[in-house]
């Protein structure tokens, strides 16, 4: 029983972890990953739910019937698969990503932390102009600003 206990335990944190660790910022990601990576974000919520049930049963089971010291170990997959319920009903995306709320501006000439050849995103709208460095919007993908009276959202 402790087998299919950690089989079932295995089987629900890969089914998680796995979108986690192949949809990564600046990892290399091919279509074959990404089509897994979304299949298992889709059914990881049911299938959690299923397995930590599973493992309510059987860590039942084991209680009944094992000794003391088979009962030990218990708490460990019952908790982790708990866990793995809760994370797989997250955007964990969103924790990644984290759009830059309240952009921080300063005149071109104090941008010393931009260097020559960085590569910027230029905006001009309404007579104003704005500046972004991909360097950092490659971090948060996504700043909300306002340039010329007109709200943005710029994201690379």
């Amino acid at each position: 029983m402790w087998l299919v206990a950690l089989g079932l335990t295995a089987l629900s944190f890969a089914a998680v972890a796995i979108p986690v660790f192949w949809i990564m910022p600046f990892g290399h990601q091919t279509p074959s990953k990404l089509a897994i990576s979304y299949a298992l974000r889709r059914i990881t919520p049911f299938l959690t739910v299923v397995v930590a049930l599973a493992l309510v049963a059987l860590a039942a089971r084991i209680w009944q019937r094992g000794r003391w010291f088979s009962r030990l170990p218990l708490p460990i997959p019952v908790a982790l698969s708990i866990f793995l319920v809760w994370f797989s009903w997250q955007n964990h995306f969103e924790w990644m990503f984290q759009p830059l709320p309240a952009a921080g501006f300063v005149a071109a000439s104090a941008a010393d932390f931009v260097e020559p050849k960085d590569m910027v995103f230029g905006v001009e709208t309404n007579g104003d102009a704005a500046a972004y460095p991909v360097r950092q919007i490659a971090y948060h993908h996504v700043v909300n600003d306002t340039v010329g009276g007109v709200p943005l959202a710029v994201t690379y």
